[in-house]
């Protein structure tokens, strides 16, 4: 039977969600948990997609095969009991076999947090601690030249192997409340240390650096050096995923 794992995770202490050999991932925790509720039978999740190190998911969706009889809210119960606390099963659903949680996905929302305000230790993990003024109009008026269909090429590190760059960005959106500036961007899919990237180039324009058009002339220009740092990862979290 195939289940739609939903879950969210803390990922300051991670190396990321993709397995990698010798290091503590989500997506290591998560098979281990399966395998054991599924009698010890090597049990894989298929995420929607992976993130960074440090990243951290409200929101995130895998599907898993497993073959032993048990229910949704049993399953849910016994993933909770078999992982670590900072990662924790929202629901579970049983879907049909051909379900994919990856290629069966709609749009994803990523957002990003940054402190204009004072130095906050408690939060290093979770806010990026930029702590100085930005220029948020122009900010505002940068974010927007993103949506649409572009290729992102200039914001995808390694972009020589990615054929295929193109996405939909449906929408975005800048907020600054107490001293928090948090970014919103919504799309139909996001390649590797894309929003980083794009976030990176919005705090360069907040500075004063660029001017907010400088984003429709660099992702024209397709080359990743022209686009800048990369923000980050402290403060990047997938908040919700749709399907079709």
């Amino acid at each position: 039977m195939r289940y739609l794992i939903k879950f969210s995770y803390d990922g300051s202490n991670y190396s990321g969600f993709q397995k990698q050999p010798g290091l503590l991932t989500i997506e290591e925790e998560m098979d281990k948990a399966l395998t054991k509720i599924n009698n010890n039978n090597k049990t894989n999740i298929i995420a929607t997609g992976r993130t960074d190190k440090k990243v951290h998911a409200l929101c995130q969706y895998g599907h898993a095969d497993i073959n032993v009889n048990i229910n949704e809210k049993k399953l849910k119960r016994a993933l909770n009991s078999n992982l670590p606390e900072d990662i924790h099963v929202i629901d579970t659903k049983l879907v049909p076999d051909d379900f994919h949680a990856r290629y069966n996905v709609k749009e994803k929302t990523y957002k990003y947090i940054i402190n204009l305000g004072e130095y906050n230790p408690i939060e290093r993990n979770y806010v990026f601690q930029y702590n100085h003024d930005l220029n948020v109009e122009a900010m505002k008026e940068a974010i927007k030249l993103f949506e649409g269909i572009h290729d992102f090429r200039s914001f995808v590190t390694d972009n020589k192997e990615k054929e295929n760059c193109i996405r939909n960005i449906i929408y975005t959106n800048i907020e600054l409340n107490n001293n928090k500036l948090t970014t919103t961007f919504t799309g139909n899919g996001f390649l590797r240390y894309q929003v980083r990237n794009m976030v990176g180039l919005l705090i360069k324009i907040g500075e004063n650096k660029l001017s907010p058009t400088k984003v429709t002339e660099i992702l024209e220009a397709k080359d990743r050096t022209k686009a800048g740092k990369t923000a980050p990862p402290e403060g990047l979290y997938l908040v919700d995923i749709k399907y079709k």
